[in-house]
């Protein structure tokens, strides 16, 4: 595995097959500039390439496990505030081709997170407004700390979350996007859990590390490869426009090629011969 990229905002720990990132700008709330979002995009794109997904086999040659695990969370008070004021402010001063370059780069960041290979679980806490909301819509597992505030802030500023848009409506819906992004104003983490934003709630710091690691062995007991392709099914399922019968070729096929993969017939013999599956020990 090569090594990982340098960075300053955030910090990233290696402990097996799990890659832990955390953003690590406490005195800023981690608000998010230019040079962390930069370094997220880099961390996500080395941590997908350096995944069981894409490498095919679980450890490499000398024997490192590659990632079947990315955990986010932030220093401090506050998982992210959203963009870093500066940022913000000179936004104005630019010219529409370059918001639309800083806007790219935002969707790189999200779309980066969206559809990494690896499984994503958040641990959030404090605050997550704009861009903070958009990266836990774009993870698989979200724990809040309870008295957690999250919004899609944006319309306070008279701008739109657009670019986050796509994730939160997925994660969320239409009717309730188009609250949240005309509302703009922060709810509980009660009312995030009911409309599906995130997944679980707990008390303490204490509890939320330890419902990550419960959730960290669940999934580790499930295909690295089986992980990576049900976000593939997903994607499959939101931009289908072909006939329900193609539809339904397409999932034979899916199954099929599942079916007749290394992993797929690692799993079944495993489970026919009563014996744990290779990617379990």
């Amino acid at each position: 595995m090569n090594e990982a990229p340098k960075t300053t905002l955030i910090s990233v720990d290696i402990d097996g097959a799990c890659c832990r990132i955390r953003l690590s700008r406490e005195d800023k709330y981690n608000a998010m500039n230019e040079q962390m979002i930069s370094e997220l995009i880099e961390v996500f794109k080395w941590s997908a390439e350096n995944s069981v997904a894409r490498k095919g086999v679980l450890r490499a040659e000398d024997g490192t496990p590659y990632f079947r695990i990315l955990t986010i969370s932030g220093d401090g008070k506050h998982f992210c505030a959203g963009a870093d004021i500066n940022m913000m402010r000179d936004a104005g001063a630019k010219t529409p081709e370059q918001n639309r370059e800083d806007s790219r780069r935002l969707d790189a960041l999200f779309n980066g997170l969206w559809s990494h290979p690896c499984f994503t679980i958040g641990s959030i806490q404090g605050v997550a407004l704009g861009g903070g909301a958009g990266l836990i819509a774009c993870m698989d597992h979200v724990i809040a700390l309870q008295g957690t505030r999250i919004a899609l802030s944006e319309g306070k500023l008279g701008i739109l979350p657009a670019v986050i848009g796509p994730y939160v409506y997925r994660r969320v819906g239409s009717a309730c996007f188009r609250r949240l992004a005309m509302q703009a104003s922060r709810i509980e983490a009660d009312e995030a859990l009911r409309v599906g934003m995130i997944e679980q709630v707990v008390e303490s710091a204490e509890e939320a590390a330890s419902k990550v690691d419960e959730m960290i062995a669940e999934v580790m007991t499930t295909g690295p490869i089986a992980v990576s392709s049900a976000k593939e099914l997903a994607l499959g399922f939101d931009r289908w426009t072909g006939s329900d019968e193609e539809l339904r070729q397409w999932t034979l096929d899916f199954t099929s090629r599942m079916r007749g993969g290394d992993e797929g017939q690692e799993g079944l013999s495993s489970f026919l011969e009563g014996r744990d599956a290779n990617w379990k020990s």
